[in-house]
């Protein structure tokens, strides 16, 4: 299927788009050139005021965004509608602080005045994919326009919807035509947009496989990437642990949105001395949600995205099963319409199993018993994975251990790792490089340009540039 709305809890057809012909493609990116020359030449007041509009939008209206959201993509409607408050958020965010973090940088050299300012790039191109349909989208454009770049979306095809909505907050918000657009494309013609010289950098969230052709692809023209790829986050439990907060985040740190989360923990490496009780009620935590309609406030675990995700995550548990793996709970596609898998718990896990070494995205846990703090950090680190983790203990020495070398971009204490406007977000090893977010977000997809200035004319130079 191409372009198309499907729900997934039902698998009805909602709506079908025809991608852009070649025609659309150029006219879209001339659209974003043009805008480009006028948008970087703006304020940062004209920017923040539009960007605080489009988070008003967003507030006033997200009911309707989410409802939008769980029809394409089967997440639940209260945390639809959280992701929408949460892009106003970013939008504020970077509406109050981005004149602040791009701000000239006076350096003391020989010169009589030496500075550094940052410049915005042009269109930078942003594919998305279909998890978090509005964040990770407004997570990129909040600080890419009010850098003063513009943006171009090429969003995942079962989400045209979202994407389309996207566009048109930021319509209303006031920014000027060609500022934001949503590229209609079939995964063949993003090539053909990264190559295009009026695209100045690219930055992707999704697979492994996606961000190493995109990257690739922009390499060879020498374009700036930021990649956000998978994740195959640790949970650690250590004796110290605060147990009840432990059990009740484990829960809802492996299934919120639908375990379809690139930092949702997925790996639950437990002490020995806390691993049967911590096993008993992580299963029967686990086996108890309310899996059912998105729509319906009192679902706890929806559908996943597509049919397509259904078959991949139920291949990789039966794999494992076969290696010799254990099912705790769950295990099996639900017999019903729709795109269900029941909340799972593996046990046991080999090394020889997918479960011990790939990503699984939907609601199943694997978990794994340690004996010390030494096993736990080796497990932890033994993936091709770095995005984030989750460690939980009250010695002061575990937690410095945990932060100093666990090898992720973020480390979470007693704490559910999750994405903050106001923190740098990212990952390293095979989940991808460069930072979202915070202030090193908005300075990805920027000209860091140094400026050497010597006044030979015996006036001021600080004046002088200015005037």
């Amino acid at each position: 299927m191409g372009i198309a709305s499907v729900n997934p809890a039902t698998g009805e057809k909602l709506r079908e788009f025809a991608p852009l012909d070649e025609a659309g493609i150029e006219d879209k990116l001339q659209r974003a050139a043009a805008a480009s020359r006028q948008h970087r030449r703006t304020s940062f007041a004209d920017r923040a005021e539009k960007m605080q509009h489009a988070a008003k939008i967003l507030e006033t209206e997200k009911d309707s965004f989410a409802r939008l959201m769980t029809a394409e993509m089967g997440k639940p409607l209260q945390a639809a509608r959280d992701e929408a408050a949460k892009c106003a958020l970013v939008c504020r965010y970077y509406a109050e602080h981005a004149e602040q973090f791009l701000a000239d940088e006076e350096i003391e050299t020989s010169a009589t005045r030496s500075f550094v300012l940052y410049e915005p790039l042009g269109a930078v191109l942003a594919v998305m994919p279909w998890n978090f349909p509005f964040w990770q989208v407004f997570r990129f454009a909040a600080p890419a326009l009010m850098a003063g770049n513009v943006g171009l979306l090429k969003h995942a095809s079962n989400v045209p919807q979202c994407a389309l909505a996207i566009e048109e907050i930021f319509r209303r918000a006031g920014f000027i035509e060609g500022v934001f657009q949503t590229l209609l494309l079939n995964a063949d013609q993003v090539g053909r947009v990264i190559d295009d010289a009026r695209v100045r950098a690219v930055t992707l969230t999704g697979s492994e496989h996606a961000g190493s052709d995109v990257a690739s692809r922009a390499g060879k023209a020498i374009k700036k990437t930021v990649l956000e790829l998978g994740g195959s986050d640790p949970f650690i439990v250590m004796p110290s642990a605060n147990f009840e907060a432990a059990i009740k985040t484990a829960i809802k740190a492996r299934t919120i949105n639908n375990g379809q989360s690139c930092i949702a923990a997925k790996r639950f490496i437990v002490h020995a001395d806390v691993y049967e009780e911590f096993a008993r009620r992580f299963v029967a935590g686990m086996a108890a949600l309310n899996v059912g309609d998105p729509a319906d406030e009192a679902t706890e675990i929806g559908p996943l995205a597509t049919a397509s995700i259904v078959e991949e995550l139920d291949g990789q548990v039966r794999k494992s099963v076969a290696a010799g793996a254990r099912v705790l709970t769950g295990g099996e596609r639900l017999r019903r319409a729709g795109n269900y898998y029941a909340p799972t718990v593996l046990a046991d896990i080999p090394k020889n199993s997918p479960a011990y070494a790939e990503e699984f995205f939907g609601p199943v846990a694997l978990l794994f018993r340690v004996s010390s703090i030494e096993e736990a950090m080796e497990l932890a680190n033994d993936t091709t994975f770095g995005l984030g983790a989750s460690a939980w203990t009250n010695d002061a020495g575990e937690r410095a251990r945990f932060v100093r070398d666990i090898e992720a971009g973020a480390v979470f204490i007693n704490a559910m790792v999750a994405s903050d406007p106001r923190l740098p977000f990212g990952g390293v090893k095979r989940s991808g490089y460069g930072r979202e977010l915070g202030e090193f977000g908005i300075r990805e997809f920027v000209n860091i340009k140094t400026v050497w200035i010597k006044d030979g004319g015996g006036g001021d130079a600080r004046r002088t540039e200015t005037e």
